[in-house]
């Protein structure tokens, strides 16, 4: 197929948090050895796609130190680019929009000569073959194709909400309603997954108009798909297939902990469709004499000698003796020294908690003080390089920064709702 696929390499991920501090969203570890990216590579590749661009934007050096030339997927040399803001092409180092990131690039789109682009996100979960959807495409004789899912009646606010009629023409399209819309007589709500194929010389020239709006966001969303719905040439496709966008750390938490399922929505061990990532560098887990483990996912390196439960840890954590994991999800390398207790957490790489901490759990359920709209259901975060002290107690919807060492905790207790900031002293 004649198809170009462009990744959105992801903005600032504001919504994650401290893990977004040092990353982009799809550099995060997902599912113990993988990351969010990793899923958006596997389908590219599964689905026969061979011509492929990253389009970065903030914190990208980890996610291209992971890709690399995209070799790990099975992508041959030249067949994978990576597109960066050009302070010389466009007078800034960043892009403004969704819309504006693919335009800076059109050059690039035209000189690939290809008939179809497909847009993708780099942070979304999923195992979807895109050749249905370009063959939907082509089929309708579309100009846009947007992949949908069933609208989520309690959660559009999140979604863009299309109206589409027995034929799967679009018809009317709401980005981010603040209440539910009434649906067109007759018509189906559907929500986009921010998943498009657009016919090349089509996306060329809307993005143009686009860039002339003084007006515009430069959005996708807001801004190029709510004009052409009802023109008779935008279609859904509605997939059936498990979607997750990983958006907030909620989200992200309960994604992971989803894959521990006796039946789980994504099949990390379906050898028609693997998930690949890059080789690990780690040497296999050890679960030692007093090491117990239950309806866990364990990566490469780690070393179990205390308790893990429903947990998801990532290569290369320890939990020493005595220690107990519990509904968490725990990045490379962190340490769980002896006799600390991790309840309803998510704790970033290279975390060291020390000692008989006891972090998370309990009744309290203040919302945290900083950023209560996502730290309000009862998970703490803990930020990559953080050491918590020995003894520390921390309760629920806790924020804890990057690299925060002893002398930035006051006495031994965060309250739930507690932040702790690296120098606040």
């Amino acid at each position: 197929m004649s198809t170009l696929t462009l990744i959105l390499g992801g903005g600032r991920g504001v919504q994650l948090s401290v893990l977004a501090a040092a990353r982009t969203k799809p550099a995060l570890p997902f599912g113990g050895k993988y990351r969010l990216i990793d899923f958006t590579m596997s389908n590219i590749v599964h689905s026969g796609l061979d011509r492929v661009a990253l389009l970065t934007q903030s914190n990208p050096q980890i996610l291209l130190d992971h890709l690399g030339d995209g070799e790990p997927w099975g992508l041959k040399p030249g067949h994978f680019e990576v597109w960066q803001p050009s302070l010389e092409r466009t007078g800034r180092e960043q892009y403004v929009g969704t819309a504006d990131a693919v335009y800076q690039n059109a050059p690039y789109i035209r000189a690939q000569n290809c008939q179809w682009v497909l847009i993708l996100s780099g942070d979304h979960i999923t195992c979807e073959n895109f050749e249905e959807l370009l063959y939907f495409h082509q089929m309708k004789g579309a100009a846009l194709t947007i992949s949908t899912i069933p609208a989520p009646l309690e959660d559009m606010q999140r979604f863009g909400i299309l109206h589409v009629d027995e034929n799967q023409q679009v018809r009317r399209f709401v980005e981010k309603p603040t209440a539910a819309p009434d649906p067109l007589q007759g018509f189906s709500l559907q929500a986009s997954q921010g998943i498009y194929v657009f016919n090349t010389d089509f996306l060329l020239k809307r993005l143009e108009e686009d860039a002339r709006d003084p007006d515009s966001r430069h959005d996708f969303g807001r801004d190029i798909l709510p004009p052409l719905a009802g023109s008779g040439q935008v279609y859904a496709r509605l997939s059936t297939q498990y979607w997750a966008d990983i958006g907030t750390i909620e989200s992200y938490w309960k994604a992971n902990l989803a894959l521990l399922g006796e039946q789980p929505a994504i099949d990390l061990y379906d050898p028609e469709w693997p998930i690949l990532t890059r080789e690990s560098r780690y040497a296999p887990t050890t679960i030692r004499m007093n090491g117990r483990v239950a309806n866990s996912l364990v990566s490469d390196g780690c070393v179990i000698e205390g308790e893990v439960t429903h947990s998801v840890l990532s290569p290369g954590v320890r939990v020493e003796r005595g220690a107990a994991v519990r509904n968490s999800v725990i990045l490379n390398d962190a340490i769980v020294r002896a006799g600390a207790v991790i309840t309803d957490c998510v704790v970033d790489r290279e975390v060291e908690i020390g000692e008989g901490a006891r972090i998370g759990g309990g009744e309290e359920m203040t919302p945290n003080q900083d950023e209560p709209a996502l730290l309000n259901s009862g998970l703490t975060v803990i930020g990559k390089g953080a050491h918590i002290p020995n003894g520390m107690l921390i309760g629920r919807n806790c924020r804890i920064d990057l690299a925060v060492s002893a002398e930035d905790f006051q006495g031994m207790e965060v309250a739930s709702g507690g932040s702790v900031r690296k120098g606040a002293k």
